[in-house]
């Protein structure tokens, strides 16, 4: 870090230090639709990370379940997935505008309660905004598999990122990841099975089949169809 010992001491100095990201922001163009999906809906369901840690029977009016997808892209299947269980609370986290806008419009369109979001890095949601043991399952759906060997850091699963999840986790709640990636599906697994607290939840090898609330996208079906493999990891935290 050049000739500062930490990010902290070089932000005390004045300069800025950047930090690498798990994906790269694609701000793409905001449809009219999007744009007033955002406008209406925001001051609801919206989330910022100034609001600092969050007390979610607050946030929600209610205590329940609480689930977390981190990158849910334009949001169909997170909203489908709020729909089915009006008896948990979920949160998305992203940090595409128009998926977002995208997500807030089917919302309300479905008139959910159950359902907010934040426009932001999701390592510093995790860290910023849930307390400990906060919530029950933690999902991450087909990240960004970073392919080249020296992207590979760039990674979302990596092992400060488990061990915040860890921490956000109730004991015995979960972390569901899938991927069309097998490469990357092994690296979920041996950075999992490196890090203590959990323990895999499969049967029979280290893959569950697709639980069924997990919606199978067109895409997935798509690739199912030409032959393209998908696998899901839960891990639950067990101490």
């Amino acid at each position: 870090m050049t000739r500062f010992n930490s990010v902290e001491e070089a932000q005390a100095a004045g300069v800025y230090i950047s930090k690498v990201k798990s994906f790269v922001k694609r701000e793409g163009r905001l449809t009219n639709a999007q744009a007033k999906a955002l406008e209406d809906n925001w001051p609801t369901m919206g989330l910022n990370v100034d609001m600092g840690k969050l007390d979610l029977n607050e946030v929600f009016g209610r205590q329940a379940n609480r689930i977390v997808e981190i990158g849910f892209g334009m949001g169909k299947s997170l909203v489908e997935m709020a729909k089915k269980a009006p008896e948990k609370d979920f949160i998305g986290i992203e940090v595409h505008k128009p998926g977002v806008g995208s997500c807030l419009g089917e919302a309300a369109e479905r008139g959910l309660t159950n359902l907010k979001v934040f426009e932001h890095d999701a390592v510093e949601v995790l860290e910023q905004c849930l307390e400990a043991q906060s919530i029950d399952r933690l999902q991450l759906f087909f990240p960004d598999p970073w392919h080249k060997k020296r992207h590979h850091k760039r990674r979302i699963v990596q092992d400060a990122f488990v061990q915040s999840v860890r921490n956000k986790l109730k004991i015995g709640g979960e972390l569901h990841m899938a991927t069309d990636w097998e490469h990357y599906a092994e690296h979920m697994i041996a950075v999992m099975n490196a890090n203590d607290g959990f323990e895999n939840t499969a049967a029979d090898g280290d893959f569950v089949p697709r639980p069924d609330y997990r919606p199978l996208t067109k895409f997935e079906a798509r690739g199912q169809r030409l032959g393209h493999g998908v696998w899901d990891i839960i891990y639950k935290r067990v101490s």
